[in-house]
């Protein structure tokens, strides 16, 4: 299964005779190219998480530093951040845990001080994603 990846903002939602039509804006340098070869039509699995400040707490936060340490572009974001090489999954897991100053991501539903750094540092990375 290919997972295609992009941030996002919804634009629009309606609903038709068969359902709901979600519209969303993607910034012109974040569509992926795969996603423009697709045939009008194409079935998705779709899993959207919200990364605006408001939506972001608590189990959402533990949800956020999941898939940011899975990202290949949150791996080169964070190395630039803190100086080190990072280039895969657990590297970026240590160094998030290192940076945020917990043990464990569960710790974010309950410290507000590192829930308050990753969603600065979520903040920080999409910013530097468009870019």
């Amino acid at each position: 299964m290919d997972v295609i990846r992009f941030d996002a903002v919804k634009v629009a939602m309606k609903q038709d005779a068969t359902g709901y039509v979600l519209t969303l804006r993607i910034h012109p340098d974040e569509v992926p190219e795969e996603l423009l070869r697709h045939f009008v039509g194409a079935h998705y699995d779709v899993a959207m998480i919200r990364t605006d400040v408001q939506a972001i707490t608590g189990p959402n936060l533990v949800q956020l530093a999941g898939m940011l340490c899975r990202n290949q572009d949150f791996f080169h974001f964070l190395g630039n951040e803190m100086i080190v090489d990072i280039s895969n999954e657990q590297q970026a897991t240590d160094a998030l845990r290192e940076y945020l100053q917990i043990q464990t991501r569960k710790e974010l539903q309950t410290n507000k001080e590192a829930a308050s750094k990753l969603i600065k540092l979520n903040k920080d990375f999409q910013s530097w994603k468009r870019n």
